[in-house]
């Protein structure tokens, strides 16, 4: 602010007002240090309304003392904030000289951004009671923390703002402090109680363990098991009772070292796959036992986990598998036995179907020789042997046996063909409509026995069948049926159809002579007759039954002689 203006003064003047302030200087000095030290109990304060005194009267040496070495500052303030008094500590919180804060404005010590929270701290003292926590400056110009707390007191009728500062450094140290002991004890408490789960886990591990190694003990198997890296922890008493070792030896090798060596390659990758992947162990491998000798075992192990899915152990067993596995090897001894003599008949099957065609194709030839032969002998035999009997009887018995041997090549030559039209192509056929069929080429059969055809396929009005093959089974059934009739009675023949879950069932029954059935497979053998004073060739049942059998089905047959008999075809549905 500009100075108000003033007469100018003289050197004398100038010299003699200059001595006044020096000595005004020196009074507020000595004033300071009275009260410092203690030695006055009043001070006076120049103010507007003129000079104000502050006492501390009934304030003994001893409370001087006790604020002295307070651990807090402390502090009075007037009205403008001058300091009227402060102890060494906050002096020292501040890191100033004490002299240099008696007297001064403590506004100075306040920060400048903090100005308006401190204003805000005095009103509220003044007015009766105030806390806060603002940081001031010391001496070095460094901010410390501080919380402060403003109460009004009156010295004669003369109220000052008594302040307490109380350093916050500290506390904030042990709030620290106390955060890092809550924090460890919250580990520690962590701790324990993981420790307390581990002990639980290893007694829960321990009675597990307990409980599986007594059940492992009466099982009549031999019994492992292993850690998560595949190591054995338990042999059951099986084991020693098989292998003649001592249950002191270490368990580890004791599996692998009595495996053969044949078999331990394969079982190690196959333990060393199941490790990795977690998933069941099966594997064979021949182990030796006490006696030396080498048994099949079938070995499985699957693995136990925690509630977190981890494998904790493996659980295994060795099953004697010697007997079975052996026997195994005979079955698939016997199975490829059986292949090679399949595949031998085969081969048989196909040269004898290859020498029938031969043998049927190349004995036409003679054979029609010999009937042109006997046709072109006949007229001069008849000519020359007139009237002898013996002779033409003789004739017509040869002529009877190269029809004979004609209709057997035929039979032949029909046979092969149905080996080889085995795989004709299947069609849904009506049954119906192909009986009818047939019936009308068995038209002079039926005619000449007077017989009578009763026909009831509503049960299976179709079926699934190589038409061809189907037809052959109706002929072939029907006309024997009408063919071996018996001479007591008209023949009644019936052809019916039912199902079954597996089959479609066609029937015929009639009632002829009969058939002796004691020996079904001497009924269906090749040139097999039954009955001579009926013409045939006893190849029709053969033919039928391997029909039926080439398309998965079968025939069978009931029949008591002299009352008749009924053929049963067996289709696969």
């Amino acid at each position: 602010m500009p100075m108000p203006d003033r007469p100018m003064l003289t050197t004398a003047e100038l010299i003699r007002e200059n001595e006044q302030l020096r000595q005004q200087l020196e009074e507020a000095e000595d004033l300071l240090t009275a009260i410092r030290t203690g030695t006055i109990d009043a001070l006076a304060v120049q103010s507007a309304d003129g000079p104000r005194i502050f006492t501390l009267e009934g304030a003994d040496q001893s409370y001087r003392t006790l604020i002295e070495q307070m651990n807090e500052g402390a502090l009075l303030l007037s009205r403008d904030t001058t300091v009227l008094y402060c102890n060494a500590c906050l002096a020292g919180l501040l890191g100033t000289p004490l002299e240099s804060v008696m007297g001064t404005t403590f506004a100075s010590f306040v920060p400048p951004e903090f100005e308006s929270y401190w204003q805000m701290l005095l009103a509220n003292g003044w007015g009766g009671k105030s806390k806060g926590e603002m940081p001031l400056r010391g001496n070095d110009g460094m901010l410390r923390p501080f919380a402060l707390a403003l109460n009004v007191l009156t010295f004669d009728e003369t109220s000052v703002l008594a302040v307490i500062i109380t350093d916050m450094s500290a506390q904030r140290e042990i709030s620290a402090m106390q955060a890092q002991v809550k924090e460890q004890n919250a580990l520690l408490a962590h701790t324990s109680a993981a420790l307390k789960t581990q002990e639980s886990a290893r007694i829960e591990v321990e009675r597990v363990a307990a409980e599986a190694s007594r059940m492992l003990e009466g099982i009549p198997q031999i019994a492992f098991t292993a850690n998560p890296a595949g190591e054995n922890t338990y042999l059951n008493r099986r084991w020693f009772d098989y292998t003649g070792t001592s249950a002191s030896q270490a368990l580890n090798n004791q599996l692998a070292a009595r495996i053969h060596p044949a078999d331990l390659p394969v079982a190690v990758a196959r333990w060393q796959d199941c490790l990795q992947s977690g998933t069941q162990l099966e594997v064979e491998c021949r182990i030796l036992d006490r006696f030396g000798n080498y048994r099949w075992m079938l070995g499985r192990a699957l693995p136990s986990r925690n509630e977190a899915g981890e494998i904790i152990q493996w659980i295994g067993t060795y099953t004697d598998i010697h007997e079975q596995k052996l026997a195994q090897e005979r079955i698939d001894l016997a199975q490829r036995q059986l292949r090679e003599n399949n595949e031998q008949l085969t081969r048989a099957n196909i040269d004898l179907d290859n020498f029938i065609y031969t043998a049927s194709h190349d004995l036409k030839a003679p054979i029609n020789n010999i009937e042109g032969l006997l046709n072109a002998l006949q007229p001069e035999l008849a000519a020359s042997t007139s009237g002898n009997e013996q002779a033409l009887l003789l004739l017509t018995m040869m002529q009877d046996s190269v029809d004979r041997f004609k209709r057997t090549i035929e039979h032949l030559t029909e046979v092969t063909k149905l080996q080889k039209e085995n795989d004709q192509p299947v069609a849904v056929v009506n049954l119906a409509t192909l009986v009818q069929e047939v019936s009308l080429d068995l038209g002079p059969l039926l005619l000449q026995s007077g017989g009578q055809l009763e026909v009831d396929v509503q049960q299976c009005p179709t079926i699934s069948f190589a038409e061809k093959n189907l037809r052959s089974v109706v002929y072939n059934l029907l006309s024997n049926a009408f063919k071996y009739r018996s001479p007591e009675r008209e023949p009644h023949v019936r052809l019916l159809t039912r199902q079954t879950p597996q089959y479609h069932v066609l029937e015929v029954h009639d009632n002829g002579l009969g058939l002796d059935t004691t020996n079904n497979q001497k009924l269906f053998a090749m040139f097999q007759r039954f009955h001579d004073h009926v013409e045939g060739s006893g190849i029709g049942l053969y033919m039928v039954k391997k029909i039926m059998e080439n398309a998965g089905g079968h025939l069978s047959v009931h029949s008591q002689v002299g009352k008749g008999a009924s053929f049963f075809a067996y289709f696969k549905r």
